[in-house]
């Protein structure tokens, strides 16, 4: 019985740190993309300044992306 409940205990934390390296992934893949003026404005965006965080290209759907 305790091995059962070593081997549980082992596989549950192998799940978390598991859990733990797809965040750190996916928070990487869902980090912003850049776009430049041109592309902004070809997709009906409109360049926004950002005080103290430079500019950004507001697109019709709402979201917000850094310029290169």
């Amino acid at each position: 019985m305790r091995m059962r409940r070593m081997l549980g205990l082992a596989l549950a934390s192998a799940t978390l740190a598991g859990m733990g390296a797809v965040g750190a992934v996916s928070a990487e893949a869902a980090a912003s993309p850049t776009i430049t003026r041109e592309e902004c404005t070809a997709q009906g965006g409109q360049i926004v300044l950002i005080p103290y965080g430079g500019e950004r290209c507001a697109l019709p759907d709402g979201s917000r992306q850094p310029l290169t």
